[in-house]
């Protein structure tokens, strides 16, 4: 009785592998090469040559493996909305003013628990307590309006210059 393995065999091994490894991994990755071993232990059963075996290996496994990220994200991310972060997401956020703004100098707000230096895009200060909208992050500092307060305020001009 010969107990050595005959190609067709090493690529089921190899097959169940990769599908084990791809019940304890996530991302759908060691799939599509358990696929590949699958098609190339079918070709050792024909009894295709090792070097057909490899490459069919490698080339099904690289096709499925490609598709698959754009089938997936065409399919099933295409209702998904972009998540916004970081200075992205405070961008049209309230704010609350908890030390002043002052035309002359900046104020504080808070939002999402932080604490920023904030200036105000409108004519005349912010009290302290009053709920402001972000509308522009430069750098470190916020750029906040009124909600009721218009966008075209000569401070916004203001800022448009300097920035040119």
């Amino acid at each position: 009785m010969d107990l050595t393995p005959t190609a067709w065999q090493l690529w089921m091994v190899a097959a169940l592998v990769f599908g084990g490894l791809e019940m304890k991994l996530s991302g759908f990755v060691t799939l599509w090469f358990a696929v590949g071993a699958l098609v190339s232990s079918l070709a050792a059963a024909l009894g295709l040559g090792i070097d057909f075996q490899l490459f069919l290996f490698t080339a099904v496994s690289a096709t499925l493996f490609g598709a698959s990220r754009t089938i997936f994200k065409s399919v099933f991310m295409r209702t998904a909305s972009h998540l916004k972060t970081g200075v992205e997401a405070m961008l049209g956020q309230e704010a609350v003013v908890v030390e002043a703004i002052h035309e002359t100098h900046g104020g504080t707000v808070r939002i999402n628990g932080e604490l920023w230096t904030a200036r105000s895009l409108a004519e005349g200060g912010v009290p302290e307590g009053e709920r402001v909208t972000v509308e522009q992050v430069e750098g470190l500092k916020l750029w906040v309006r009124r909600p009721s307060a218009s966008l075209s305020t000569p401070a916004r001009e203001l800022k448009k210059e300097r920035a040119s």
